[in-house]
């Protein structure tokens, strides 16, 4: 399921990203901005889901990492951006993205290793 989502997250971001912008408490910016935004999360949640579709069909092992990277890294942005930025501590965004890197690490570990 999570896989499916992120995959429609990402493809919102490049046909409707203003509809889905304050969704992450953003406004679409203007410009090069708004290039940046949409392209940024774009490909952060098309990766997202396709790796975990991938890991899924080719139950690979090695597709689990980069989105469990991707979340803890982004679990972690969030606590510095909120401990040295003075950001909003966003607990629920926090709690999902690892709770999510979590499954995926369990997943991983019911997938035998490759050869």
């Amino acid at each position: 399921m999570p896989a499916i989502l992120f995959v429609v997250m990402g493809v919102r971001w490049l046909v409707a990203p203003a509809g889905i912008a304050p969704d992450f408490g953003l406004a679409l910016a203007d410009g090069i901005g708004q290039s940046s935004q949409v392209g940024n999360m774009a490909g952060f949640f098309l990766t997202l889901g396709s790796c975990m579709l991938m890991a899924l069909i080719t139950e690979r092992r090695s597709w689990f990492y980069p989105p469990m990277m991707l979340l803890a890294i982004t679990a972690l942005g969030r606590m510095v951006a909120w401990l040295l930025h003075d950001a909003t501590l966003a607990v629920s965004q926090i709690m999902i993205e690892v709770i999510v890197a979590i499954i995926l690490l369990l997943a991983s570990r019911r997938v035998s290793q490759e050869d």
